[in-house]
């Protein structure tokens, strides 16, 4: 954990190196007719083998009951306390995309969306649309004119964009400066954004305009005619992993706001990775390079189809990934840790509160093996149930980078 009392003092430099694969959504629930979970009817023979070979268990992403969204997920495996340290969804999409935002400026994470004839939505992601036509709805909302406001409007991917803002942002607050306008489900209104606190109304004021002006930019497209925004926040200041475990660090995804907590966390970003395959080709030439000890990779199709409510992508996503584990296993990390950031069952469509798979391999787990790489399983792993801000921790003193604590 990045807060322990004194874990400078308790950290070391070593040359062991550590792998941390987070398959974003990994975590499902069982099928009411089988009561099986996506995990359990998966062809993962690989995961499986290397679960007989490793330490395993299940992580608690924030606190018992509570569903977290990729931000707070993330944040806990890398040791932070995701309650304390929190960061805006806007933020995490600019610092993906390299923008350096100052302190009078704020981001803000938008969707491309669908609404019907009375103002429903009916599609949060627009079917995801793909960025070639996104980035012309993007060129439109360029456009938009908001008083005493500059805006700058980016593509992020697919039916993601960016929208920052500045003028007159002098609070010092970086999250939850005004409210979403995305409700977070197909089937209500889009919201009315609200501030945070009085300083912050000429904001709120100003994302309800864009909003306003987006939708009658967009009534003509029937594939995305409405926007939907959220996660609206400044650039916070996080203390470094580098300095506190005494890690070089790196982030290795395909998608910008990973990129973002990577950022955050003190990471240096490497390669531009299109899809997984181009993640492990970056991870391959950074390990080559000899220059860092800690490798944080992402892989994102296991999330998006839960989030589709899609149970057969989810399963086709999961045994995608389990092709990859020779190339992984075959890096040579010292410690191996496979785990996700949440759970998004697809019969929820959604993110949920469900615990999520843990699994850690080094030279210390060959004795601690489970049958399968399944919640089920993993829940009588010899890891137990821990939060996953204890993941960092494991990881370090697995890698032997932890020294004694006390005399």
């Amino acid at each position: 954990m990045i807060d322990f009392p004194g874990i400078e003092n308790l950290t070391r430099k070593t040359p062991s190196k550590i792998l941390m694969v987070v398959i974003d959504g990994l975590g499902g629930y069982f099928d009411p007719d089988n009561k099986l979970s996506e995990l359990d009817e998966a062809n993962i023979p690989n995961l499986d083998k290397l679960s007989k070979e490793s330490a395993c268990g299940l992580s608690i992403p924030v606190a018992h009951g509570i569903t977290p969204g990729s931000g707070p997920g993330h944040l806990s495996l890398f040791g932070y306390d995701p309650i304390k340290y929190q960061a805006g969804r806007g933020v995490l999409e600019a610092l993906g995309l390299g923008i350096s935002l100052t302190p009078n400026e704020i981001a803000i994470r938008g969707n491309f969306s669908q609404i019907d004839e009375t103002g429903i939505i009916v599609n949060r992601r627009s079917n995801r649309i793909p960025s070639k036509l996104s980035s012309i709805l993007v060129e439109k909302l360029s456009k938009i004119s908001i008083p005493n406001f500059e805006t700058d409007v980016k593509l992020i991917k697919d039916h993601r964009f960016l929208l920052v803002m500045s003028g007159s942002i002098s609070t010092s607050i970086y999250h939850l400066i005004v409210s979403d306008t995305d409700p977070g489900l197909d089937g209500e209104l889009p919201l009315i954004c609200k501030p945070a606190f009085p300083k912050a109304t000429p904001i709120a004021e100003a994302v309800n305009s864009f909003v306003k002006q987006s939708k009658d930019v967009l009534k003509n497209h029937k594939e995305a005619n409405m926007v939907l925004l959220r996660g609206a926040s400044k650039l916070p200041e996080f203390p470094s992993m580098n300095e506190k475990y005494k890690l070089d660090p790196i982030g290795i995804s395909a998608y910008p706001m990973y990129l973002g907590l990577a950022k955050l966390a003190g990471m240096e970003i490497v390669g531009e990775n299109t899809d997984f395959a181009a993640e492990i080709r970056s991870l391959k030439s950074a390990v080559k390079a000899n220059q860092n000890d800690f490798f944080f990779l992402h892989y994102k199709p296991a999330d998006a189809a839960g989030e589709d409510g899609d149970r057969e992508a989810k399963i086709q996503a999961l045994e995608e990934f389990d092709k990859f584990i020779p190339e992984i296993t075959d890096i040579g990390a010292d410690v191996l840790v496979i785990t996700g950031d949440h759970s998004t069952p697809a019969i929820l469509a959604a993110h949920s509160w469900h615990s999520v798979p843990f699994l850690i391999n080094t030279s210390f787990t060959k004795g601690d093996g489970q049958g399968s790489f399944s919640e089920k399983e993993f829940r009588s792993g010899s890891i137990g149930l821990i939060k996953a801000k204890s993941s960092m921790m494991l990881a370090l003193a697995h890698a032997g980078k932890l020294k004694k604590f006390g005399s």
